[in-house]
C-alpha cells in the first residue's frame, strides 16, 4: 500500500498542476497536439518517457483489486500503451485532436482527478 500512496501523491501533483495550467489558459491541449505533429523528435521522446513511466508502473504496481489502487494500474497501462503508440504510430496523434479542443473542460477533469488522488495519497 505504501507504493500506491506514493504514486497517488505524485499523480495528484501532476494532475493538479496540469489542470490548473489548462484552466488558467497557460496551456492548450490542441496547441500541444500541433507541436507534436510538427516535431517528430518531441513525439519520439514523449513516447520513450511514457513507455518508461508506464512500464515502471505496470511492473511495480500491476495491482488488479476492487479498490482505488487499480486506478493507478490503469493509468500505468494507459501510459505504456500511449508511449508505444507515440513511437510506432506518431501520425495517429492527430486523430485525438478533436478531443482536446475543450482545454478548460480537460482542466476541470484533471483537477478533479488530482483532488481524488490527493485525498487518497495524502489523507487516506
Amino acid at each position: 500500500m505504501g507504493l500506491s500512496i506514493l504514486v497517488a501523491k505524485i499523480l495528484a501533483l501532476l494532475y493538479l498542476s496540469a489542470g490548473v495550467a489548462a484552466l488558467g489558459g497557460k496551456i492548450t491541449f490542441a496547441k500541444i497536439v500541433d507541436d507534436f505533429e510538427k516535431s517528430p523528435a518531441l513525439t519520439f521522446m514523449t513516447g520513450l518517457f511514457s513507455i518508461t513511466v508506464g512500464m515502471l508502473m505496470v511492473e511495480y504496481h500491476n495491482i488488479w483489486v476492487k479498490d482505488w489502487p487499480v486506478l493507478i494500474t490503469i493509468i500505468g497501462w494507459a501510459a505504456l500503451i500511449k508511449g508505444v503508440m507515440f513511437i510506432a504510430w506518431p501520425q495517429k496523434i492527430s486523430f485525438f485532436k478533436p478531443w482536446y479542443k475543450k482545454t478548460q473542460v480537460w482542466g476541470i477533469l484533471m483537477i478533479a482527478i488530482g483532488l481524488l488522488f490527493g485525498y487518497l495519497g495524502f489523507f487516506l
